[in-house]
């Protein structure tokens, strides 16, 4: 019975605002069935599974994200790019922590080669190249913004830093400018492998 007009789609969008509210971990198909006042069984022609309605989140949750770091990196280098990249990427987190934590979510490698995920990557080495960075450096270089923003951030939403000054915007702008210093100044490589 249609009466609520499910599709895969709005399934999805309200397991993403049910994650934003009660946290990834807590989505289920059970949870979304309560939340149509519907039978699970009626769920199961729209998702398979609970693990398929989680990567359905994830992949929307990166999407959304792609297509926010895509507009705000219009038009900017540099500096200016790095900040707007980071900037996107908190500020998601911060409206959308459901989200966000469905977006870490590891998806098999024919998912992710066809996911977003693969868009962040592409902007993430557009930025790079503005800093004159190649290969492996360039790589080198994804893995530690990479770090940077999903650490702070996780560590920002789990309360990790609210109770020192200085403020956590005031961090932020810190590691920023850090880390474009860094990437200015890309050390070389080291003689001896081992380091």
């Amino acid at each position: 019975m249609a009466r609520v007009g499910l599709t895969p789609e709005r399934l999805t969008e309200a397991g993403a605002e049910l994650a934003d509210e009660v946290g990834f971990d807590q989505v289920t198909v059970s949870a979304l069935a309560r939340r149509f006042d519907v039978k699970v069984a009626s769920l199961y022609s729209h998702v398979r599974n609970s693990q398929d309605l989680r990567t359905r989140i994830a992949l929307l949750a990166l999407a959304e994200m792609a297509d926010r770091a895509a507009d705000a990196l219009a038009g900017r280098a540099g500096k200016d790019a790095l900040r707007a990249l980071a900037d996107v990427y908190r500020d998601y987190a911060r409206e959308h922590p459901g989200r966000w934590a469905a977006a870490q979510l590891r998806l098999d490698p024919r998912t992710a080669a066809a996911s977003a995920g693969v868009r962040h990557s592409q902007m993430t080495r557009a930025l790079l190249r503005g800093y004159d960075l190649t290969e492996p450096d360039q790589t080198h270089a994804v893995r530690l913004l990479g770090s940077v923003f999903h650490g702070y951030v996780s560590l920002e939403l789990g309360g990790g830093f609210s109770h020192s000054a200085p403020g956590t915007d005031d961090t932020w702008v810190r590691i920023i400018d850090a880390l474009d210093t860094l990437l200015r100044n890309w050390p070389a490589p080291p003689t001896d492998p081992r380091g």
